[in-house]
């Protein structure tokens, strides 16, 4: 009888192995969909040192761009980088023929920023983390 698979609980992941849940996510959903064009898109904020400071992160797929990572610097924040960076992070999706933008937010971090942007909340998780809401917002593309 073959041995049963192992099972660990990890707290600090190598980055190989998310990679590898992540492109077996991806090639499930190629399978499933016939869809297969799938891109990551970065768009990345150097400080004055030439090191990444912030930037967003996401990809396309299906034409939708989904942002999952927007971060500043705190001291970098109010200054319109934010919104610089999702302008060309929408001119990348338009570029590649998205017709819509989905992101995730929580009600502390940046909501009434995204609305300014033209997203609308499609979706709620209350109490996540405990005492506030988990956002998914959603921007249509011309």
């Amino acid at each position: 009888m073959p041995e049963a698979p192992l099972l660990a609980v990890i707290d600090d992941p190598a980055p190989q192995h998310v990679r590898r849940l992540q492109d077996g996510i991806y090639e499930f959903g190629v399978r499933a969909t016939g869809i297969a064009d799938g891109r990551e898109l970065a768009v990345l904020l150097r400080g004055s040192d030439g090191e990444v400071a912030g930037g967003a992160y996401g990809w396309s797929w299906g034409g939708t761009c989904y942002i999952r990572y927007l971060f500043l610097p705190e001291g970098m924040r109010n200054q319109g980088h934010g919104t610089r960076i999702m302008g060309i992070v929408e001119q990348e999706a338009v570029r590649r023929g998205c017709h819509q933008m989905v992101l995730e937010t929580h009600d502390f971090q940046a909501p009434a920023f995204y609305r300014r942007l033209g997203f609308t909340v499609v979706g709620t998780v209350d109490d996540y983390p405990r005492g506030h809401r988990y956002l998914i917002m959603q921007k249509r593309l011309a």
